[in-house]
């Protein structure tokens, strides 16, 4: 007698006939999508809910346009905290020598550039204005609740107890403001090194840039300092008017709109446009301090305690990396402004302030991004003496560059030329810089957008499709 296969499936499961056992999974899936959906709807509502917070959706972004393997990249155990180290101190180093033999015998002094002037101030700013608990709580309470490993106590736990402690913290800010002096241990950072680009190799040191950990009070008393620093600038208008780093109501978006703006108007005036991005090797950890100190105080107008304060800020600051939970030996730093820190990127761009005076000297255009410089150049196509100028104008910021103790590199400095394609066509682009050619590319990288030719920016609408379909795979699959 044969057995139908009827008889082959279990009667019941868990005390379910199979019939109803079926019909409770497929309630069960039903009540698990309907859940699924209203969590990706309320996770994507972030989108319509921060839509005035720039800041936020580009970070979410680039958060969901990573894998999943990328957004937490690890040290490979065979690097320690003292190899990375000496790695960035020999770096740092061996750029200083390199930038200090290129300074010409003759040209531009690292302050005095022979080519254009730039505003001074008007009226000098000798002393920093203590502030009252009011404004430290609120500074304290708005700061990231992120910890330093040399903070005393968490800073989640730190805002907590504010109002015990804050009378305390208050005095050290404000007597630090009055006496012209930063603590020491205020100066003391701990590297965390960061992978410049997930793509890189994480096997070799030259692919990490170093990040400053800094104690939380510190940066509470940098903001401090930057507040009454703009407010100088802002009162005798120091500002580069070119220059979208660090700056107030000013992004990466202000400055991609103002260079592709004048690129399209050039091309629908019939012209061609040639665009050089500058590349600078470590330019926040090269900067000199005597050069800047300097500047503050001839060109900024930083008197009195207020100069003090900077000085002693410069000074005395060590700095150790702690990789796998072991820190290295501590390393003096003689030079550059730190990374992660609040002031630095300040510091940095009134550094480079005479660099603008000297490419308008040459009659280009220019827009700056902290330590990314765009040039650029519309003209017709047998207008090939304006290349001259280019080229005259580049020497001029290369020898400006060393005698301030920056260097530019050329074999990262790219060239694009835009404009209607027959047009392009006709131009003999060819441009060198410490004479390496720097020959037009199809596509170029620019403050994180991919700009071709055209200004279609099809290729970036592209790369971004491509990076979103793959974060949706990854959504999908539960990994992120």
């Amino acid at each position: 007698m044969q057995t139908s296969w009827r008889r082959t499936l279990p009667i019941s499961l868990s005390g379910f006939p199979h019939r109803q056992w079926l019909e409770a999974w497929k309630d069960c899936l039903l009540v698990y999508k309907k859940a699924l959906r209203k969590a990706r709807t309320a996770y994507f509502s972030l989108i319509e809910e921060n839509k005035s917070n720039p800041r936020f959706l580009f970070s979410t972004v680039a958060k969901l346009t990573k894998s999943h393997s990328v957004l937490d990249p690890r040290i490979p155990s065979s690097l320690s905290g003292e190899d990375f180290m000496s790695f960035f101190t020999d770096k740092v180093l061996a750029i200083r020598e390199k930038a200090n033999q290129a300074i010409p015998t003759t040209g531009p002094s690292p302050d005095v550039p022979t080519v254009g002037t730039y505003r001074v101030s008007n009226e000098p700013l000798n002393s920093f204005s203590p502030i009252h608990f009011s404004e430290a709580s609120l500074l304290i309470q708005k700061s990231k609740t992120t910890t330093c490993p040399l903070d005393p106590i968490p800073t989640h736990l730190l805002k907590d107890v504010l109002p015990l402690i804050g009378s305390s913290i208050l005095d050290q800010i404000n007597g630090s403001l009055v006496s012209g002096y930063g603590p020491r241990s205020y100066k003391v950072a701990v590297i965390k090194p960061l992978l410049k680009k997930p793509s890189l190799d994480p096997d070799v040191l030259a692919n990490y840039r170093p990040i400053s950990n800094l104690p939380f009070i510190s940066k509470v008393l940098e903001k401090v300092v930057v507040t009454q620093l703009l407010e100088h600038l802002q009162r005798n208008s120091l500002f580069e008017m070119f220059q979208s780093g660090f700056r107030a109501h000013h992004s990466t978006e202000t400055a991609l709109l103002k260079v592709t703006n004048d690129l399209l108007i050039a091309s629908d005036h019939g012209l061609v446009s040639m665009l050089v991005l500058l590349d600078l090797s470590a330019g926040f950890d090269t900067v000199d301090h005597s050069i800047l100190l300097h500047r503050l105080e001839h060109v900024i107008g930083i008197k009195g305690t207020a100069l003090d304060w900077f000085r002693s800020y410069l000074s005395d600051r060590y700095q150790f990396a702690h990789v796998h939970g072991v820190p290295s030996s501590y390393s003096r730093v003689s030079h550059g402004v730190p990374q992660g820190s609040v002031l630095g990127p300040i510091l940095f761009t009134l550094y480079m302030l005479p660099l603008g005076n000297i490419i308008r000297q040459h009659g280009l255009n220019f827009h700056c991004y902290a330590d990314d410089t765009q040039l650029y150049l519309s003209m017709k196509p047998e207008e090939t003496e304006k290349l001259v100028k280019l080229q005259t104008c580049l020497k001029d910021i290369k020898s400006w560059m060393s005698s301030n103790v920056l260097l530019l590199n050329p074999g990262k400095t790219e060239v694009m030329v835009f404009g209607p394609e027959p047009l392009r066509d006709r131009l003999d682009h060819m441009i060198t810089l410490d004479g390496i050619s720097l020959t037009s590319s199809l596509s170029v990288r620019n403050l994180g957008v991919t700009f071709d030719q055209n200004l279609s920016f099809n290729s970036h609408i592209k790369l971004v499709s491509r990076s979103v379909n793959s974060c949706f795979c990854y959504f999908q699959a539960g990994l992120l």
